[in-house]
């Protein structure tokens, strides 16, 4: 019911919201939060560490993708240019006789690369059944 003012010669309503009990929720909603944030135990991520991986891979198999987006595999002999339809096929060939773990690809991108680039890359090797697979990062000084 809309609050009745009673200046000057008759009675008006006062079209003004009232803001009483908007700030009494909102007290005990502030009250309610301090009392139950120091409550909640903050929750656990078990992250890998370093070295953790069972086996160390024998050889590793290097994709770079240059500024140009163009891909180069840099495997066991002289650094070989290939498309992405191919890159499964090649890599594959380098790692024919060995067992699948011992080989990890490793794939190295510009970082003017576009991330799409990068994951149509790792998508392509996934694809192809390659198990290890992994990102080269270059660590900030």
């Amino acid at each position: 019911m809309p609050a009745v003012s009673s200046r000057g010669r008759g009675r008006r309503a006062i079209n003004e919201p009232n803001m009483v009990p908007f700030i009494d929720v909102m007290l005990v909603l502030l009250i309610i939060f301090m009392v139950t944030a120091p409550l909640i135990s903050p929750s656990m991520i078990n992250l890998p560490s370093v070295g953790s991986a069972a086996k160390q891979p024998d050889a590793a198999i290097q994709i770079v993708l240059g500024k140009d987006n163009k891909l180069e595999i840099r495997g066991v002999g002289p650094p070989a240019a290939t498309n992405l339809n191919e890159l499964a096929k090649a890599v594959n060939k380098l790692q024919a006789g060995r067992a699948p773990d011992s080989t990890a690809v490793v794939i190295s991108a510009d970082k003017t690369v576009q991330y799409e680039r990068v994951v149509k890359v790792m998508d392509t090797l996934q694809r192809a059944g390659i198990a290890r697979i992994g990102l080269s990062v270059q660590l900030a000084p």
